[in-house]
């Protein structure tokens, strides 16, 4: 226990080095009142990336939360191994944005659209992206995590989305690819060798006909099989067939085609969900994704749900095309401020510790 004086001497020499800064006035009906305090702008900053298959973005946070600095780079025909190239000069775009000498960089955390562990062992494009991570833990001197874009996309909206009121809630991606992302009190679930949520990988088809394949669930569901369905049934007087899905449900209202389409996509994402319920039973499910964030799905995934299973709250994200680098900029965010609080910070990838490990772990 600390005297008052001895407290108040401390306080004001982390607030002269704005290590400190108040935030807020509490008045009680008695008493005096008293100044509370949060971190101050030279605590630190973090950095969270979404390096997905569409586009980069960045985002720059000083530890109180404040907004440096973001990038954002559309990405057309990428392969994997170009997108990693191209993060070391978003990095330096970001950090070009605002002062950071006097600032430490406390954490940098990249999303990505991989299975994450903490060898990588699956990761294609491994040996790209390794000596990436390695010049930047020595540029910067800063702990380097990644984790699965999915992951990061459920954990924003848990805490800053759809989700905020919920304790057990996940996040299904459906777009270019289809993942769940699992957030039970805050903390994600990712299995033990970082491949929970892994839907597309679920077989495919089934039944005494048809046997599954590799991904077959992803394939089916991603969006450019869906616009290849809509070409093969478009007809020739509703003119030429939706280039884009955007294209796509844009036209529900006038094309009774578009109409038929969106409402089969929506009972297949359905069916989906359905199965992740029996499994999981969450309390709520948050569809995101450049195809499961559009409103014209929700009705017909929630009449499939409630037939197949149970009923259980199903929302569209609120976070649209942010929601995994605001996550990835959450756990950054978390991760050092338990390590300046002595704690240990969880990650499923962190850099250079994970390549230390002869096994996988969680």
């Amino acid at each position: 226990m600390f005297s008052k004086p001895t407290m108040s001497a401390a306080v004001s020499e982390l607030e002269r080095y704005d290590l400190l800064a108040p935030a807020g006035i509490n008045r009680g009906s008695v008493g005096r009142t008293s100044v509370t305090y949060g971190l101050g702008p030279k605590a630190g900053f973090v950095i969270g990336i979404d390096c997905g298959t569409t586009h980069i973005n960045a985002v720059a946070r000083g530890l109180d939360g404040a907004t440096l600095a973001t990038v954002q780079k559309p990405l057309l025909d990428k392969s994997a191994a170009e997108r990693f190239q191209l993060i070391e000069g978003v990095i330096e775009e970001l950090l070009s944005q605002f002062e950071t000498q006097s600032t430490p960089l406390r954490a940098l955390v990249i999303a990505l659209p991989n299975i994450i562990s903490t060898s990588l062992e699956r990761m294609f494009g491994r040996e790209i992206l390794l000596p990436i991570l390695e010049r930047l833990q020595q540029a910067h001197g800063a702990p380097v995590l990644l984790e699965n874009n999915v992951n990061c996309a459920a954990l924003a909206e848990y805490h800053e989305g759809a989700a905020k009121e919920h304790s057990f809630a996940i996040y299904m991606q459906i777009g270019v690819k289809t993942g769940m992302g699992i957030v039970l009190e805050g903390r994600l679930f990712r299995g033990f060798k970082g491949g929970a949520g892994e839907i597309g990988h679920l077989p495919f088809p089934w039944s005494e006909r048809e046997q599954p394949t590799w991904q077959q669930v992803e394939t089916y569901m991603g969006s450019a099989a869906l616009l290849e369905r809509a070409a093969a049934r478009w007809p020739a007087e509703e003119g030429q067939p939706p280039a884009s899905t955007s294209d796509l449900f844009s036209r529900v209202e006038q094309s009774p085609t578009a109409r038929d389409i969106v409402e089969q996509h929506a009972r297949d994402v359905g069916n989906l969900a359905a199965a992740c319920v029996s499994v999981l039973d969450p309390q709520l499910i948050v569809l995101g994704g450049g195809v499961g964030q559009n409103p014209q799905l929700l009705p017909g995934v929630r009449d499939v749900v409630k037939e197949l299973c149970w009923p259980v709250d199903v929302v569209n994200g609120k976070l649209s095309n942010q929601a995994t680098v605001l996550g990835a900029v959450r756990l950054a965010i978390d991760f050092a401020m338990a390590r300046l609080l002595g704690e240990e910070g969880k990650a499923a990838f962190l850099y250079p510790g994970a390549l230390n490990l002869d096994r996988i772990s969680t």
